[in-house]
């Protein structure tokens, strides 16, 4: 049998996105086989290499999230750097950043600029707020973006203030992942209609949209859900995290009835079967009983308890433990590649093996050999380099 290409082989990408959202988003377009370059300036470049490393080393954040791109130094400031951007451009299908709005234009490259010269381009910006609105040049970051959405609202306890995700959700839900759809959706009508588009990606639209349930809390009350206190985040038996004897914790979602009731059977509770979904002061003390209950063993004790049973009963697991977990191990989701363990992409296409062909690149690795593809003599490339373009 011919071995299939990659799903997404063919496909040139300009990359110019820094630090965690636009990064995971092209690494996810890399690993499904496109031909991602990673355009850093000539000084410090992404400032993700940096991050937590020693002098002289790259960041091991930088290297789970740049795997599968090759690496090219530009000075977009200087007419000479724009001038070999705009060149590539030609063979590009995508140009995804990540600037405030307006620094694209002023460089001389924005969607406007690039489409008159390659109409076909898909031009994808990464944003905290989009590219127009009142608060389109604020600066910001994850915690910013979910606690406009409504989102950060909902997260923490009953009582107490907002709790601090150790998950970016406006950075992954709304930077790395929300982007591709837009952006693939304009690659596959520039191929049709040879018409790129510009796609506007604001990291608070995207968690915001995705708001469905605290929207249906406050639907269904006509005021914002209680934090800690609404289905799906505590505030009844049946959902929710409790401690175990040894500090650890499981994971309850028994959400169905016939879950709950299996739950009871198994702890060998059948008085709590009838607080199922209370809310309130029924509900609390059903909690209470509950907790009480797992408290009184530790974790390991729970975790063989409920082997067997299905009713959505887990262990709460460290990062560590969930490197070596048996069904994550099957599905193939930790790899090993440039030293380190490596986190696969979640998706499982037929036809199509996920591989780590290549290393987070260094600055500029592959300058040489992206400019030569762009019709660029080796002297060419020597002048740019002199000139300090790349």
């Amino acid at each position: 049998m011919t071995e299939r290409a990659k799903p997404l082989a063919g496909l040139r990408v300009l990359d110019l996105t820094r630090l965690l959202p636009g990064p995971v988003a092209t690494q996810h377009l890399a690993d499904l086989g496109a031909d991602v370059v990673k355009i850093e300036d000539t000084g410090e470049g992404d400032y993700a290499r940096s991050m937590g490393a020693r002098p002289g080393e790259t960041s091991t954040f930088f290297r789970l999230v740049n795997r599968n791109k090759r690496a090219l130094r530009l000075d977009l400031k200087k007419p000479g750097g724009v001038a070999v951007f705009q060149r590539l451009t030609l063979s590009a299908d995508v140009v995804i950043e990540g600037f405030r709005p307006g620094v694209m234009d002023k460089l001389g490259i924005g969607y406007e600029a690039l489409a008159a010269i390659n109409p076909r381009i898909v031009f994808c910006s990464i944003t905290g707020y989009g590219q127009d609105g009142p608060y389109a040049q604020r600066a910001g970051h994850d915690i910013n973006y979910i606690g406009y959405a409504g989102v950060l609202d909902q997260i923490g306890e009953a009582g107490r203030a907002p709790a601090v995700p150790n998950f970016q959700i406006g950075d992954l839900l709304g930077g790395a992942l929300a982007p591709l759809v837009g952006l693939l959706a304009s690659v596959i009508d520039a191929r049709a209609s040879g018409r790129g588009r510009c796609v506007d990606v604001a990291m608070t639209d995207a968690v915001f949209a995705h708001a469905v349930f605290p929207l249906a809390g406050l639907l269904a009350r006509l005021a914002p859900p209680p934090r800690g206190a609404d289905l799906l985040s505590g505030g009844v038996p049946c959902y929710g995290v409790y401690a175990t004897a040894d500090g650890r914790h499981m994971a309850v979602g028994a959400l169905e009835k016939k879950f709950w009731e299996l739950l009871c059977d198994t702890i060998e509770r059948p008085d709590l079967k009838p607080f199922h979904l209370a809310f309130g002061a029924k509900g609390e003390k059903a909690k209470a009983e509950l907790s009480a209950v797992f408290a009184g063993q530790p974790q390991s004790h729970w975790i063989a308890r409920f082997a067997g049973v299905d009713c959505c009963v887990t262990p709460v697991l460290t990062i560590a433990e969930a490197l070596d977990n048996e069904q994550l191990q099957a599905r193939g989701m930790v790899v090993e590649a440039d030293g380190l363990p490596q986190l696969a992409p979640p998706w499982k296409l037929s036809g199509y093996e996920f591989a780590i062909d290549r290393s987070a690149p260094a600055p500029g690795q592959h300058s040489e050999d992206i400019l030569r593809e762009a019709g660029y003599a080796d002297a060419e490339i020597d002048s740019l380099r002199a000139q300090g373009i790349i």
